[in-house]
């Protein structure tokens, strides 16, 4: 199961990481074309939450990988679940009820990791 975990979680890193780096280096401009939704944002929102998705991405593997501070791991996918949460629910309060579904199938996974990797395959 570990080695499950270390393979879903260097996915999520690699899927939040690429989507964080997009909103914290693009000009909320060239992004709406898209990601329709942060037209209800402002450009400091979408960088500040690509900034949360790269510092997610980074929390999900070197804590543990470098075996400091190892349940920062944990936390980390545990906000990053908060993230997707809140981010299927923007979705669906703009009626965009396909594009929660990835926001969704991003929640269950990261929460997965989080709740793992707090109870019984923790570091």
């Amino acid at each position: 199961m570990n080695t499950i975990l270390w393979i879903g979680a260097g996915i999520l890193a690699s899927a939040f990481l690429a989507a964080g780096l997009t909103k914290a280096t693009q000009p909320k401009e060239k992004l709406a074309p898209n990601m329709a939704w942060v037209e209800d944002y402002s450009s400091r929102a979408v960088r500040l939450i690509g900034i949360a998705e790269i510092v997610g991405a980074v929390g999900l593997i070197l804590p543990a990988a470098v075996r400091v501070a190892v349940w920062l791991t944990p936390l980390a996918a545990a906000a990053l679940a908060v993230t997707m949460l809140l981010g299927a629910a923007a979705h669906v309060r703009r009626g965009e009820i396909a594009l929660a579904i990835p926001s969704g199938v991003l929640f269950v996974l990261t929460a997965a990791v989080a709740i793992l990797r707090f109870g019984p395959y923790a570091f």
